[in-house]
């Protein structure tokens, strides 16, 4: 796929979900802190800082969505990824959406978790 290519694209938490259960690749890109004290179970880490350094670690072959935790630094993610060449979604709202709709939030435990 080329960067003419790619696709960048912005959903709702509920339909991100959606498109994670169909096979989409989740990306956290807040930084430690925020993912220990909550994430969905689905992402993947990589936080922004790291993501230029890392990028090819990810599938190139999925959906990529983007989250963090109100939809700025994954936008940012998704834009820079869509240029190189991959398909990619912010999920707008970050996690705070996702944790507002319902959706299952955890700590490195396991346990329920936070937004922060």
């Amino acid at each position: 796929m080329s960067a003419e290519d790619a696709v960048f694209g912005e959903l709702e938490a509920r339909e991100a979900q959606t498109e994670i259960l169909a096979g989409a690749f989740l990306l956290d890109v807040r930084e430690d802190d925020e993912w220990e004290a909550g994430h969905a179970l689905q992402a993947v880490h990589i936080a922004l800082g790291e993501l230029g350094a890392r990028y090819e670690e990810l599938p190139r072959d999925r959906t990529i969505v983007c989250v963090c935790r109100g939809g700025g630094r994954s936008a940012r993610a998704a834009e820079a990824l869509a240029g190189v060449g991959f398909t990619t979604i912010n999920l707008v709202g970050g996690m705070r959406a996702w944790a507002s709709e319902g959706l299952q939030v955890r700590n490195l435990s396991g346990e329920p978790g936070e937004v922060i």
